[in-house]
Parts: structure tokens; sequence; C-alpha cells
């Protein structure tokens, strides 16, 4: 099933030259020639993604404060445009509970966004016929032949989130955004984050439920595709 998500238009497209630091990247705008520093709003190092000569997708931004005219949107790969930019996270998520056939978590009555949960901040609370259902967001971008991988780098902090879902009493879940469509199915990256990847079985183990959700990227639209399996789990 292929569904409307959510608009994410972008302005113009360029070339990506460097990443500056985590949050800063230089391209050059197409036709103009011009090098300008964009916001790169994602935590993962994307080096499969942003690498210098590759076509990336642009959004203006217009605010006084700032020292970037341009927020990233995405980048090439392959004939695809891989959404890299977790700002939309949230409002993905947001969109997704809110209709039945998109929305992984079942039985949902209500959610609120970013609630404390030990020493971390949980994206959200979910409550379900009078329980609650704690739901950790991660953006997945990377994959080799046709096997989603998270994390693209070590990450204390997602292991502590899944740490503290498999410490909690009442039922806990992780959803990760699948950027790739042509990914079959899903795995930790064990070769990047040894850590996490264990965590992960062990949170899996533990009962916490994973689900895997795929969209795509085309012409300023991304679209739901379905779920996929994490690999080897049907």
């Amino acid at each position: 099933m292929k569904k409307e998500i959510i608009e994410i238009p972008y302005d113009t497209e360029a070339t990506f030259l460097s990443r500056e630091n985590r949050f800063l990247g230089k391209v050059e705008i197409e036709r103009s020639e011009e090098v300008k520093l964009v916001h790169v709003r994602d935590p993962g190092r994307l080096k499969e993604v942003l690498y210098e000569g590759n076509e990336v997708l642009l959004k203006k931004v217009d605010k006084k404060d700032r020292k970037t005219d341009y927020d990233l949107v995405a980048g090439k790969v392959g004939d695809d445009w891989i959404l890299v930019n977790s700002g939309y996270h949230r409002m993905i998520v947001e969109k997704i509970f809110e209709d039945d056939e998109m929305n992984p978590i079942k039985g949902m009555d209500s959610f609120k966004a970013e609630q404390d949960l030990g020493e971390s901040r949980i994206d959200f609370l979910v409550d379900r016929n009078g329980s609650r259902v704690w739901i950790e967001v991660k953006g997945c971008t990377l994959a080799k032949d046709g096997v989603a991988l998270f994390p693209d780098a070590p990450t204390t902090r997602g292991k502590r989130h899944l740490e503290e879902l498999i410490k909690v009493e009442d039922d806990a879940a992780v959803i990760f955004l699948i950027f790739r469509p042509d990914a079959e199915c899903f795995l930790p990256y064990k070769e990047r984050d040894p850590d996490f990847s264990s965590t992960f079985y062990e949170a899996m183990d533990s009962g916490v439920g994973f689900h895997a959700v795929q969209m795509e990227y085309i012409d300023g639209v991304l679209y739901y595709k379905g779920e996929i399996p994490i690999c080897g789990k049907g």
C-alpha cells in the first residue's frame, strides 16, 4: 500500500561539497554555482548520502537569527531521494498515528510527545485501552544489499533509549522510519555499533516491539509504503 503522509517541499537542487561539522554542510547551488553553508539536521554521519559531488535538495529558510539560508532536505542514492532531515520525524509519526491503516500501534486512543523516562526523553507516550505504551522513533537512511541498517554511526544515546524501554513496566516499542525504498528488511548495524546491536536483541527478548516503517520521498511528497520485517523474523 502506497499512501501520502506529508508534503516536504524543497526549493532548489545543489551539489554537496563537504560536511563541515555535525550541523553544517557546504554545497554549490544548482545553476548559480554559488557556494553556501547549509544546515544539516540529522545526527547520523550520512557518509553514504552526503559526500562530495552528490546531488542534494535544499529548502530556503528566511530567519534573521540563522547563520544559514537553507536546510538540507534529501540526498540522492541511485534513483531515489533519501530524506535526511530529522526535524520532520515527529510530524511524520504523528501523521502515521492519525491513520489506522498506517499506524503500527494498534488500538491507540491518544498520544503525547516528548515525555521523560528515567534519564531520557522518549518521543511518545501512548494511551491504549487504559494502558501506556512508550514509543521511541529512529530514522534510518542506510541500506546495503536490500537490508536497512541502523545506526550509521555509534550511538550511546540510542543504546540508552533501548535500556530505558527494557526497564519500563509499561509496554514499549521502537519505530524505525525507513527512508530507503530499496530495503526489504531491517537489522541493527552490528559492524557500526555492536553495543546498540546487542541491546536491540536484548530489548526484543524482553518484549519491546520493533516496527520498521518504510517510506519513499518523491517530488516533495513523502509516501508510506508499509512495514518491512526484521531480517530473519518473518
